[in-house]
């Protein structure tokens, strides 16, 4: 199974800055998972919200904020007084930084910039490096058509047959299902229609333990440390 340290290592440091994921790097993560949105002027960062509300001390809408803004926020004070001097990173530095030491789960937040980021991926010839995500299936369809050799997921909760479906047609490599929605029978049956299955939204241990006995592909998580040592992985923790 593939452990993949959500936003970094969330649990353990502040979202999507470099300080979690070299948190998440230290601990024995197999990937790394982020988040991508725009800045008003076109600059791929890294960020979950749609506001920056919550993970700096900044306030207002990403798209419609430059990145000269953005640049001197704390992201970090939030989590813990230590973090204080985390930045929100962007995109081409991270991939300067860590797209040669560990997979990296690109997901696509923002609708319209998913070929500005696979373009900036092939231009680090890191495409075999890189699984691209979107909540949005045409996102994901877009980016699977454009490099049909890229690994591409869906994440979604809606998992009926016409949704699966669509995500086969699409040749997508993955879904990507709430953990506390899978099970043994639901992943063998993706499976053997050639879909990996990841978890995702892995709220405590108890979920984690149970989407490691459904026999997920991969299963992103806060607390990658845990994960790992439930796998009988050691976790330098």
């Amino acid at each position: 199974m593939q452990v993949i340290g959500h936003r970094g290592a969330a649990s353990l440091a502040p979202e999507n800055t470099w300080e979690s994921f070299d948190v998440a790097l230290s601990v024995g993560v197999d990937a790394i998972e982020t988040d991508i949105r725009a800045t008003s002027d076109g600059k791929l960062i890294l960020i979950h919200d749609k506001s920056l509300d919550r993970t700096t001390n900044g306030t207002g809408l990403v798209q419609i904020t430059p990145w000269s803004v953005i640049n001197k926020l704390d992201a970090g004070a939030w989590f813990g007084e230590k973090f204080s001097s985390a930045k929100v990173p962007l995109l081409r530095d991270s991939l300067e930084r860590y797209g040669n030491r560990t997979h990296l789960v690109l997901e696509v937040k923002q609708v319209g910039i998913e070929l500005l980021v696979l373009e900036m991926v092939k231009e680090f010839n890191l495409l075999d490096s890189v699984t691209f995500t979107s909540f949005n299936f045409p996102t994901v369809q877009n980016i699977k058509a454009q490099f049909p050799a890229t690994k591409v997921g869906w994440l979604t909760s809606d998992f009926s047959q016409g949704n699966v479906m669509q995500a086969v047609d699409a040749s997508l490599d993955q879904i990507c299902l709430p953990a506390s929605a899978v099970s043994p029978e639901l992943v063998s049956t993706y499976q053997k229609i050639g879909l990996e299955v990841r978890a995702w939204k892995v709220t405590n241990t108890e979920v984690m333990k149970s989407a490691i006995q459904a026999g997920v592909d991969g299963m992103t998580v806060n607390f990658p440390h845990l994960l790992l040592e439930a796998l009988g992985r050691k976790a330098n923790f």
